[in-house]
């Protein structure tokens, strides 16, 4: 089977870091390959492989980063060419993040809060089908696979006629996300035509904006998250290119009511990316998959998103992360919170070694995964591995 190249920063013993590509469980050095000559004919400062983050790689534009990437698949082997296995090297954060957007963009999960915390019979605020609901995070505290955190403390109230409290957060959550990854700049007062948002895409990796529910009820109003969510999020050390996904390319349902004409696509297209949600006890070695959903469940598309985030003349940066929100499916074993597989704590997950969770526990390792496979090709998204650990 084919195996499609993602990107990465890896560093060996020496700790210099530098570009990596990855083919399957195949590791390349680019900047080894670049000093061979392979991308001669191609016009750029091959210095832009042997940096800290993939934001000048990327910054060159996708006429050079597309052809940088066929060269390399077009390989007929790697003999002679300097490759490694994850176990071989440290892998970093891919990217230099200046800013960072969080979306709330899957239609099942908005209906599902809608449904546990307000009216069931008008889930959705009267806003979320008009347009893609979004917040500013915080970049400063996404951090890559395999960091680990404490978990978060802040004022908790249960109830809106008593007074808060303060201490760890007993609700401690996860989300299953997808981050898009920017790969062209704009100018401040220029907005990005939803038609051509897909222009602004380098790529995508797998994403988990952690959450604190019991602190976000009590401080959400009026203003939204704040310390419910900026203490931690997640990011793969893998980004897929968007080319790449092509093949998996799928319709998506009809919008209704019909949006403005800024967020009308001639092809409103999602992508067709398994999505799954692992969880390992602490004390355990094993590992249970407990939802399973897809990057297709997304009633905004990642190209709405932009051209929403633009529309008022915010500009954007190499490098800037929009987040996807929650992608939940419609079947329960496709939910992609705790929140919603527990439904707020009043069904346990019944896990295969006995146990129970409603939220996390401490020691409990979190792993999320995605993968796309058509025919004989496939697109390895790799995985977000988290520990949680005791509050400080």
């Amino acid at each position: 089977m084919k195996e499609a190249l993602v990107w990465g920063i890896f560093s060996k013993i020496d700790g210099e870091k530098r570009v990596a590509a990855r083919i399957g469980s195949i590791i390349i050095d680019v900047y080894a390959v670049a000093k061979e000559g392979l991308f001669d004919e191609i016009n750029f400062d091959i210095e832009v492989f042997r940096k800290d983050y993939l934001n000048d790689f990327i910054a060159l534009g996708k006429p050079i980063t597309n052809r940088v990437r066929q060269k390399i698949e077009n390989l007929s082997n790697f003999e002679g060419i300097p490759t490694f296995s994850e176990d071989d090297i440290n892998l970093h954060l891919p990217i230099k993040i200046g800013d960072y957007t969080d979306f709330y963009s899957s239609e099942q999960h908005a209906y599902n809060v809608g449904v546990m915390f307000r009216d069931p019979d008008n889930a959705l605020l009267p806003n979320w089908k008009h347009l893609p609901v979004g917040y500013h995070g915080r970049a400063s505290s996404i951090f890559p696979s395999g960091v680990n955190f404490h978990r978060p403390k802040g004022q908790i109230n249960a109830s809106d006629t008593t007074l808060p409290t303060f201490s760890p957060t007993k609700r401690l959550d996860i989300e299953l996300e997808m981050a898009t990854i920017i790969g062209k700049k704009t100018e401040i007062g220029d907005s990005v035509n939803v038609n051509e948002a897909e222009d602004y895409i380098f790529g995508f990796a797998i994403f988990n904006d952690w959450s604190a529910r019991d602190i976000q009820r009590w401080e959400y109003v009026p203003l939204g998250p704040f310390l419910a969510k900026n203490f931690f999020s997640s990011l793969a050390h893998w980004i897929v290119p968007i080319e790449v996904l092509e093949p998996f390319k799928v319709e998506t349902e009809e919008q209704l009511p019909e949006v403005l004409p800024y967020l009308k696509q001639r092809e409103r297209q999602n992508f067709d990316v398994t999505l799954e949600v692992w969880l390992m006890p602490h004390g355990s070695s094993e590992a249970y998959i407990i939802s399973s959903s897809n990057f297709k469940n997304m009633y905004w598309t990642a190209a709405q998103q932009i051209a929403h985030h633009t529309v008022n003349g915010c500009n954007l940066n190499v490098g800037d992360v929009m987040a996807s929100g929650t992608i939940s499916g419609k079947t329960p074993d496709s939910y992609g919170s705790l929140l919603e597989l527990s439904w707020g704590g009043k069904t346990p997950i019944q896990l295969p070694n006995g146990e129970t969770r409603s939220f996390l526990e401490d020691g409990d390792t979190v792993i999320l995964k995605g993968y796309a496979e058509k025919d004989d090709f496939k697109v390895d998204f790799g995985e977000v591995r988290t520990t949680v650990l005791s509050s400080k």
